[in-house]
């Protein structure tokens, strides 16, 4: 037999009311933190005893889906519109800005108009210049055209370039039109920037002067490292003149120091007591008188020989006597004598 009341056998049961009510502000409490973020609430406050607190009603409320639940009541609302009003009221009144109403003319356009750019020099006062003759042959009546600089940095057509500028020209109903120019200051005087439409000739002229750059090469140069590493790229200074040689002749009183001995010759005699005597001007070398002998007359010596007792003179060197043809010159007369 069918049941026309109550729950099927092995159900759950029916739902009561008061069930039903709570899982319908749980799927409201879950839909609602989905969309509304309560950190932004500036009425939302979390208490120390876990609670939640509504700072503009001054309620209390167990969880956060009772705290949302709240704000979509007519209390909190009504709480919210008052709050505005209060605010609207106290705060002064502040002048609105008068905006200009541009209204925006909206015509078909007929095509970029002719051109013709001449660049000139001045030979005085070294500046580059630059001559822009538009035509304009269809250009509306009483309008005149007009004309702009932009920064590279305003424009999005082309890359951002800081060494170039751009002059524009707008006419109705020609495109606007503009010209790639350096980036230097343009010299805005009287006579050397000006321009000037002709309405017979429906021709449109402009001529503008670059500054000149100061010149550079007033600047300092850097001065060169220590180690001789300067910048890359500069050529390196002029170097510092060499010391003076040193003096060929020794001072009087300085002790003289013997030369090094030549690979594969003898060693030099030792040094006598009274020192090293001077070289005579003829360049060849002093040799004493012998020694007198008891009958008055002096010894014979052969050529090319030296009495053994006697010791070699210092500064004598063999390369002397090549020039003497291997015999040492005669030995001078005896003052004695």
């Amino acid at each position: 037999m069918d049941r026309e009341w109550g729950s099927k056998p092995g159900s759950g049961g029916a739902a009561s009311a008061q069930n039903e009510a709570i899982d319908r502000r749980e799927r409201l409490r879950r839909l609602a933190l989905e969309t509304i973020d309560l950190a932004k609430d500036p009425y939302f406050m979390r208490n120390h005893l876990g609670s939640y607190e509504c700072k503009l009603c001054l309620t209390l409320h167990n969880n956060e889906g009772n705290y949302l639940a709240h704000t979509q009541g007519k209390r909190h609302q009504t709480n919210l519109a008052k709050r505005a009003a209060r605010e609207a009221k106290d705060a002064p009144a502040q002048p609105q800005p008068h905006k200009r109403k541009v209204n925006v003319r909206k015509s078909v356009k007929i095509g970029r108009p002719g051109y013709r750019v001449t660049k000139q020099f001045d030979p005085e006062t070294k500046q580059r210049s630059l001559l822009f003759q538009i035509e304009y042959p269809e250009i509306e009546d009483l309008t005149k055209p007009r004309h702009r600089f932009m920064s590279s940095y305003e424009q999005r057509v082309q890359p951002v370039d800081k060494r170039y500028q751009y002059l524009l020209f707008a006419a109705e109903p020609y495109e606007i039109i503009s010209f790639k120019v350096p980036s230097t200051e343009i010299d805005k005087s009287t006579p050397n920037f000006f321009s000037h439409w002709d309405p017979d000739s429906k021709m449109f002229t402009l001529q503008l002067y670059f500054k000149t750059k100061p010149p550079e090469a007033n600047k300092p140069q850097p001065a060169p490292e220590a180690n001789g590493t300067g910048a890359p790229g500069v050529p390196p200074g002029p170097l510092p003149p060499p010391p003076p040689p040193p003096p060929q002749g020794l001072p009087p009183g300085a002790p003289r120091v013997p030369p090094p001995p030549m690979p594969g010759s003898l060693p030099p005699p030792p040094t006598m007591a009274n020192g090293p005597r001077p070289m005579p001007p003829g360049g060849s070398p002093h040799i004493p008188p012998p020694p007198p002998v008891a009958g008055g007359s002096t010894m014979s010596f052969n050529n090319g020989t030296r009495p053994p007792s006697m010791p070699p003179q210092q500064g004598f060197l063999p390369h002397q006597m090549q020039n003497q043809g291997g015999h040492p010159p005669p030995p001078p007369p005896s003052m004695g004598q």
